[in-house]
């Protein structure tokens, strides 16, 4: 079962990470974003966009998960995004940065970035979606019954 519908196992995954100038909002950033990602959705569902998400980092560190010590928070709370999208190719990804369309309000995004902006692409490896309950217990049950043997 994968994670996102449709995306296919060899699919590429595109991050941007967004760090806002001091001059502007999350609320400048989530408008901004808004209209980009509606213009993917609108001209490129049909030629290789699978789908997305963007995230805002929280400003939670985990102490549980870092290995780089016991911070408390992040600095980049409420100034850093992520912008993570899906594609059946890199090649459909480059394509919809071309269009005519999306350059004006891709533009628009970078006027409030402070760190310009980088996209890398990620080649997918693994996907998944959580257990129902019933899978769970049934997982843990065969887990239990081979590990031993």
């Amino acid at each position: 079962m994968s994670l996102i519908k449709d995306f296919p196992n060899d699919g590429v995954v595109t991050i941007n990470r967004v760090i806002l100038k001091p001059e502007y909002t999350m609320d400048d950033l989530q408008e901004r974003v808004a209209f980009l990602c509606e213009n993917v959705k609108t001209y490129h569902s049909e030629t290789g966009f699978v789908g997305g998400f963007v995230a805002l980092n929280s400003g939670h560190i985990s102490n549980e998960g870092s290995t780089i010590g016991q911070a408390v928070d992040s600095p980049m709370k409420d100034k850093e995004a992520l912008i993570i999208t899906f594609w059946k190719t890199f090649e459909e990804h480059e394509d919809s940065h071309k269009s005519e369309t999306f350059q004006p309000l891709f533009e628009k995004v970078l006027e409030l970035c402070e760190n310009g902006n980088e996209e890398i692409a990620y080649d997918m490896m693994w996907s998944g979606a959580a257990y129902d309950a019933e899978q769970a217990k049934a997982a843990r049950e065969a887990k239990e019954q081979f590990v031993a043997a």
